[in-house]
């Protein structure tokens, strides 16, 4: 345990994993560590910069807004039996652990390449254990969307993905965003967290437009600087903004995510979506 600034860090390098893996993470990964600051635990990758958050006296909670707008998929899609979701860079597994509690019919695949990332997601932000809603895969998020037995077999993907240097998403090539599309079946929504103040945003955002046709909306940029992306795959979509605000405030009422300005900022930030969504 180090004092940065005044927190308290913690530093975790794969503990609980083989040998052979937690040599593979001291040498070749970033380390693991956390910080705690007014009732909040946070994940760091060896630096300062945060990677995730976690309310200690409400670990089901995401606490970040960004990651509260990862669940946008939600206003499109319904959850049934057998549905999947692939969330790809775990962090605190805020989303995945919200997906267990909330919706019981989806089954999860998490991808994650640094497998101290998994061993601190259980031991330090509460992700529950693999079973039959929950997969956790130690393995490369460009090589699982490339994969051919992963083709269309999702119905969301949540992209997360960022290093220790955090100048922008780990995973940002056309080629990637492409094999994000083939993994999603039709209808399939894709939700993909940004940095809206570096170059690597206006290279993402090209790159999600021509891998999905265009059909792309913006939230607003978040206080911490993130704008997530939200790409639609199937028949075009169209609906009265009334009818999508019912749908989020009918989320809102079962899961207690606060998607009341969700809508509002969506149909604002995003051209010729003013009267009506048409993507």
């Amino acid at each position: 345990m180090v004092q940065v600034h005044g927190y308290d860090y913690f530093a975790m390098h794969g503990s609980g994993l083989s040998r052979a893996s937690e040599f593979q993470t001291h040498m070749l990964m970033e380390p693991v560590t956390f910080s705690e600051s007014g009732g909040i635990r946070y994940l760091h990758f060896g630096s300062e910069l945060i990677q995730g958050a976690m309310r200690i006296r409400d670990p089901n909670e995401i606490y970040l807004e960004y990651n509260q707008q990862m669940m946008a998929w939600l206003l499109f899609l319904e959850t049934k039996p057998g549905m999947r979701v692939a969330q790809l860079g775990l962090g605190t597994g805020a989303l995945t652990k919200f997906i267990y509690r909330n919706c019981p019919a989806v089954i999860s695949t998490v991808v994650e390449l640094n497998p101290a990332v998994i061993v601190s997601a259980r031991s330090m932000f509460s992700m529950p254990d693999d079973d039959r809603r929950l997969k956790t895969l130690q393995t490369d998020a460009k090589d699982f969307v490339k994969s051919q037995k992963n083709k269309n077999t999702c119905d969301a993907v949540q992209v997360d993905l960022y290093d220790a240097i955090c100048d922008g998403p780990s995973a940002s090539s056309l080629e990637f965003y492409k094999g994000c599309y083939n993994i999603l079946k039709e209808p399939g929504v894709l939700t993909v967290n940004l940095f809206s103040r570096h170059k690597s945003f206006k290279i993402n955002l090209k790159n999600i437009c021509e891998a999905f046709d265009n059909r792309v909306l913006l939230f607003p940029e978040s206080h911490d600087c993130n704008v997530v992306a939200i790409a639609f795959k199937g028949p075009k979509l169209e609906a009265e903004w009334r009818d999508v605000s019912v749908r989020a405030k009918l989320i809102r009422e079962k899961t207690d995510l606060p998607t009341n300005k969700w809508v509002a900022g969506l149909s604002r930030e995003n051209a010729r979506q003013e009267l009506k969504l048409s993507i």
